[in-house]
C-alpha cells in the first residue's frame, strides 16, 4: 500500500508540474503606475527575441488581449512600451525504478535485483520576459517572467501562450508590499 501511496504522489507531482507556470515579477518602486493608461509594442526588442514570427504573434496577441482586458488601450502615443524576450531549456529526466521481485536485500545478502526500469524523457522549458518600459523616460519600470514546459503541438500553443502571458500578468499592476 506504501509503494502504491508514493507512486500516486510521483505521478501527481510530475503532472501537475508540467502544467504550471512558475512567475516572478520586478519593478520600480518610485513609478506610478496609475498614470500608464496605454500601450505599444516596443519592435526592436520583439525583433531580436529567438523564437519563430508565429510565436511571436501568439504572444504579442496574448499581450495585447490581457492588456486590453485590464483597461489598456493601444496607442501610436503610448505611456508604456512593452518588449519581450525569451530562452529555452531542454530538460532531460531520468527515472530510475529499481523495485524488483525477490526477497531484497535486506533479507537476502545474495539478491541480484532482478526487475526494475529506467524511462528517460525529454521536454522543453521556456521562459518568457515581459518589459513595460516607460514611454517618455524610456525606462524600465516593471518586468514579469514566466516559467513553464512547452507544447510541440500546434493546435495548443496559442492556449499554452495565452496560460504563460495570462500568469505572468496577473503580476501587473504591482501592489503595494
Amino acid at each position: 500500500m506504501r509503494l502504491f501511496s508514493l507512486l500516486s504522489l510521483i505521478l501527481i507531482i510530475t503532472s501537475t508540474s508540467c502544467v504550471t507556470v512558475r512567475v516572478a515579477s520586478d519593478y520600480d518602486k518610485q513609478a506610478n503606475f496609475n498614470t500608464y493608461k496605454s500601450f505599444a509594442f516596443y519592435k526592436p526588442g520583439i525583433d531580436k527575441a529567438e523564437i519563430s514570427d508565429l510565436d511571436k504573434k501568439r504572444i504579442l496577441r496574448a499581450i495585447e488581449a490581457d492588456m486590453t482586458a485590464k483597461g489598456f488601450t493601444k496607442s501610436a502615443t503610448p505611456d508604456v512600451l512593452i518588449s519581450i524576450f525569451t530562452k529555452t531549456k531542454e530538460n532531460v529526466n531520468v527515472y530510475q525504478n529499481n523495485f524488483g521481485w525477490g526477497y531484497g536485500w535486506a533479507w537476502n545478502p545474495w539478491y541480484w535485483g532482478v526487475g526494475g526500469y529506467h524511462t528517460v524523457t525529454r521536454d522543453t522549458q521556456g521562459t518568457l520576459y515581459i518589459d513595460l518600459i516607460d514611454a517618455s523616460k524610456k525606462e524600465l519600470v516593471w518586468q514579469g517572467m514566466g516559467t513553464s514546459a512547452l507544447t510541440n503541438d500546434t493546435n495548443r500553443k496559442q492556449e499554452k501562450m495565452n496560460e504563460i502571458v495570462g500568469a505572468i500578468l496577473e503580476k501587473y499592476p504591482p501592489q503595494a508590499n
